[in-house]
């Protein structure tokens, strides 16, 4: 590839955790905010720290343990985003063997697709956004026996979708002309308001439906539920802030596994996301879904791979930085 994304160097393994890749050094990392010019009394500024009340947040990063309170050894590594921020821009990428929009002689989009693995993906030429590649990214659609993605999967409005997509649910993020209309969704097959549909990422799995969860263990299967445990996920609030969750034990960062910290079924994500909701002045959980049912989680975050698995995906969702770089 022409472009990697730098990464710690080492080599991640199906089994283990790679060695000597660097470690996380804070609890969190959030972008940079501009300072204010005078002192506040510490009530208001314990305010303005939570996340979903300070209305300059964009996107932050951090861990958790299973009631969703911030632990630097947590195995829940999340991704929390304002998609009206104006410093984010966001885009979906697929596996593709030529440019992402490309057309072909008659002026139709080309969709040649090749397998490619959540790395590939996430730092392809494909995955740069006016030059510049992701500051954050997960995985997302499944893949079919063709390398092509199952779901509905659009991204900046060209379609790259497959057999399932009126049938399985999907997250996107709508048109941002407007950055302050702009709207983060889940639903099933393409949303009526067109707009809605301009960046958009297949899974499968929709445990929280117009603000009540649901135990979709029936749904998913053995495999899903008692064999694979480790798990990708995005939530809607309904103050309409985006969690990116994945909870994975072999995850390249520091976890102690313990009761209130290890991989759940997706019957225990009720807890982990209310929590972090809470915690950080989100709103409700409004929408939730999972981006796979097990072994294929995949989470980037400022130069750094957190999880990574090593099939090729069908998608992946991407964020961008318009202005500044998360902190280091």
């Amino acid at each position: 590839m022409k472009d990697v994304i730098k990464l710690a160097s080492c080599s991640f393994s199906i089994l283990a955790i790679c060695a000597g890749c660097q470690s996380v050094g804070t609890t969190s990392q959030e972008i940079s905010l501009s300072p204010t010019s005078k002192l506040e009394p510490v009530a208001k500024k314990a305010k303005k720290d939570c996340f979903g009340e300070n209305k300059d947040s964009s996107i932050k990063f951090f861990k958790t343990n299973n009631s969703g309170e911030l632990y630097e050894r947590g195995i829940n590594h999340v991704i929390i985003f304002n998609p009206k921020s104006d410093k984010l821009d966001f885009k979906v990428n697929v596996g593709l063997a030529h440019k992402l929009y490309e057309k072909d002689n008659q002026g139709k989009i080309k969709r040649e697709y090749v397998p490619k693995t959540f790395r590939e993906i996430i730092s392809d030429d494909n995955a740069k956004l006016k030059g510049q590649l992701p500051i954050a990214a997960i995985n997302a659609d499944y893949i079919d026996t063709q390398n092509k993605p199952q779901g509905l999967n659009i991204s900046r409005g060209v379609a790259y979708s497959g057999d399932f997509q009126s049938k399985r649910s999907s997250f996107g993020i709508s048109s941002g002309a407007a950055t302050l209309r702009r709207r983060a969704t889940i639903a099933t097959g393409r949303r009526k308001d067109d707009i809605l549909n301009y960046n958009l990422v297949g899974g499968n799995g929709r445990f929280y439906r117009d603000g009540n969860f649901k135990d979709i263990c029936q749904d998913l299967g053995e495999f899903a539920c008692k064999q694979a445990t480790n798990r990708s996920m995005v939530a809607v609030t309904n103050s309409g802030y985006v969690i990116l969750l994945v909870n994975d034990a072999k995850a390249n960062s520091d976890i102690s596994i313990s009761e209130n910290n290890q991989e759940l079924l997706p019957d225990g994500f009720n807890n982990v996301l209310k929590g972090i909701a809470k915690n950080n002045c989100l709103g409700s959980i409004q929408e939730a879904m999972l981006f796979d049912g097990g072994m294929s989680p995949g989470l980037y975050y400022d130069n750094k791979i957190y999880v990574e698995n090593p099939g090729p995906i069908g998608s992946a969702f991407l964020i961008y930085s318009k202005s500044v770089r998360p902190n280091t």
